[in-house]
């Protein structure tokens, strides 16, 4: 199977990286005990617990999958290959709204980390990637489910230290 490589900041491998040891050390043993609990009470057939047990360690070992694919496919975020003055993955941007003057700041990040409550974007996203490879000063035309919208690149900093990029293991 052709996995589809997965852009990540340090942060977000690393988050990744926690909740896979979580799941792997804490949670799968809390399902396996709730599952031997379940089979003392007897017929399994008519077991509600047993059933909801085996339904959230499917979940688990669903999301335990998911994560290995997600953090062996990684490829870190190397700020050193993009021009530092446009906009580029792991980028810090604050954009003004032409129509109203609104102010918003966000990070570019790779679809596997965006999180648009918390300010983060991806890349992929109609705002991230009519924002790629632009400079400072320069407005966009995103197209938006409430029509186009224009916004001005006011600020763009780097997110995260200089490191040399590594295909995570």
């Amino acid at each position: 199977m052709n996995e589809k490589e997965i852009v990540l900041t340090a942060e977000g491998l690393t988050k990744l990286e926690r909740e896979l040891d979580e799941l792997k050390s804490v949670h799968r043993r809390e399902v396996n005990d709730r599952i031997r609990q379940a089979k003392e009470y007897g017929d399994l057939s008519e077991n509600a617990e047993y059933e909801d047990a085996k339904q959230e360690q499917a979940f688990i070992e669903g999301r335990i999958l998911k994560l290995e694919a997600m953090i062996r496919n990684a490829r870190l975020i190397d700020e050193s290959e993009y021009a530092a003055d446009e906009v580029h993955l792991g980028a810090l941007v604050k954009v003004r709204d032409v129509k109203n003057n609104d102010i918003y700041e966000f990070a570019i990040v790779g679809s596997a980390e965006a999180d648009p409550s918390n300010r983060r974007i991806s890349n992929e996203s109609p705002l991230g990637s009519a924002l790629m490879g632009h400079k400072k000063g320069v407005t966009v035309d995103v197209t938006t489910p409430r029509g186009l919208a224009k916004y001005k690149i006011e600020s763009i900093k780097s997110s995260t230290p200089k490191k040399a990029a590594r295909k995570a293991s």
